[in-house]
């Protein structure tokens, strides 16, 4: 198709009958001699080799710095970038740092993609708002529902393009049931069952040596101390060429991440949240699984639908289901499906295209047309704020093993001193927000 052609087509497709355009619209746009966007990435382990293979593939991007406390990290990012630019016959010269913040001192770097450990996500985003870069940062967006506001309200202040690494909200199927729903075609609106797996775990893994070329004091950063494991970052080789084989396990203990609860819940819980219309809003209780007769991590919402961390499947899929008074939808990352074939989504290649995740490009491309116009992303840092408070409020809830309940106008706890201890975390001498 004609890009003009194309660009109605899929509005056609994605439009609702309430003209709720889910979906920003891919833009078709000339770059200029001097209109290329230069990125710097922070943090180069296993996401940020996805999304450096994505951005790639964008016309009039360059990746042109990166930024890790491991040195074989550093080695490979820029090994992996100029190849990528010989075989391009472009000459791109690419630097590498230990300290994130000579990036950030950069005056010819655009934007930064923010991939490191959740701990350091608030102190990174406030430095980059701080420096005039707009964010692409990996969900969840912080470690803390304290940080989270902070983050929202530097961004807003310093009016820098903000995008959450939520690749569910690029992608057809999910806008499709996020579309159904919001225009009642289920009915009202009761349940939602969106699994994620469990929350962390005590940090219980063996000490091991620690690497000689990996500041482990500075990976730490902000976090209280641990030793070291190389299962927080597994190894990966240069030569022979070999990547990491498992996702690093910093986000399944209390100590370094939010566990399942926050690594996929940024992903499912955000989906439901998005179907809700709560980007700016959240649910007014908090049950933990194991409470009286709760079986299932429950979120109340004031509205009464009530959104369960529950498998709709009996292999456990890390999907959603949406559960109305007239039909039910279930879509999960390559898979669709519904009570009635009026629920099903139009197919066709072209809208599909490029969804593929990790390093799929739909999601990254919206960024990069943010940057060019400077409006929201697809995956806004208010979304992105509201699902991480989901989250983290979901692991509260199961800390304290009973209820909270939630203001979500005040974004403070209800009367609840015991849970305000999680709101913020202490941080180690010499770090703050």
């Amino acid at each position: 198709m004609k890009s003009n052609s194309r660009r109605k087509f899929i509005q056609k497709v994605l439009v609702g009958s309430t003209g709720l355009a889910v979906l920003p619209l891919l833009q078709s746009y000339k770059v200029g001699a001097n209109e290329v966007i230069r990125l710097g990435f922070i943090g180069l382990g296993q996401q940020a080799i996805n999304l450096m293979r994505g951005f790639n593939k964008i016309s009039g991007v360059q990746i042109v710095a990166g930024a890790d406390v491991y040195g074989i990290k550093r080695e490979r990012f820029e090994k992996l970038l100029k190849e990528n630019y010989q075989s391009k016959n472009a000459s791109v010269v690419v630097k590498t740092y230990k300290d994130y913040r000579q990036i950030l001192d950069r005056a010819d770097i655009d934007a930064v993609v923010i991939a490191t450990p959740d701990h350091w996500h608030a102190m990174i985003a406030l430095d980059a708002c701080k420096a005039g870069k707009d964010i692409y940062q990996e969900k969840p967006i912080t470690y803390t529902i304290e940080e989270s506001l902070k983050v929202a309200a530097a961004v807003r202040k310093n009016k820098v393009i903000f995008a959450v690494g939520s690749q569910q909200r690029s992608d057809s199927n999910f806008q499709h049931a996020v579309n159904m729903v919001r225009k009642n075609a289920l009915g009202e609106l009761k349940n939602i069952y969106a699994f994620v797996g469990p929350p962390p775990t005590p940090y219980n893994l063996p000490k091991e040596t620690i690497p000689s070329d990996l500041d482990w004091d500075q990976w730490l950063g902000p976090n209280p101390y641990v030793h070291y494991n190389s299962k927080l970052n597994p190894p990966i080789s240069i030569d022979p060429p070999q990547n990491e084989t498992f996702w690093a396990r910093w986000r399944y203990y209390k100590e370094t991440g939010g566990g399942f609860t926050c690594d996929w819940g940024a992903h499912n819980f955000d989906i439901g949240q998005w179907a809700l219309n709560m980007d700016n809003s959240g649910p007014i209780k908090i049950i933990p699984a194991g409470y009286k007769d709760t079986k299932f991590l429950s979120y109340i919402y004031d509205n009464g639908v009530v959104m369960t961390n529950q498998p709709y499947d009996d292999i456990e899929t890390r999907g959603i289901k949406f559960w109305g008074t007239t039909g039910w939808i279930e879509v999960s990352r390559g898979k669709y499906a519904a009570s009635d074939d009026s629920l099903l989504p139009l197919k066709d290649e072209d809208v599909t295209k490029g969804l593929l995740y990790e390093s799929g490009i739909a999601h990254l491309v919206n960024f990069i047309d943010s940057l060019r116009s400077r409006k929201d992303t697809i995956a806004p840092v208010e979304a992105g704020q509201r699902t991480c408070t989901v989250c983290i409020l979901g692991n509260i809830a199961h800390e304290l093993q009973r209820p909270v309940n939630w203001d979500p106008k005040k974004q403070f706890f209800v009367n609840d001193l015991e849970a305000e201890k999680f709101f913020k975390r202490e941080y180690r001498k010499g770090y703050s927000l």
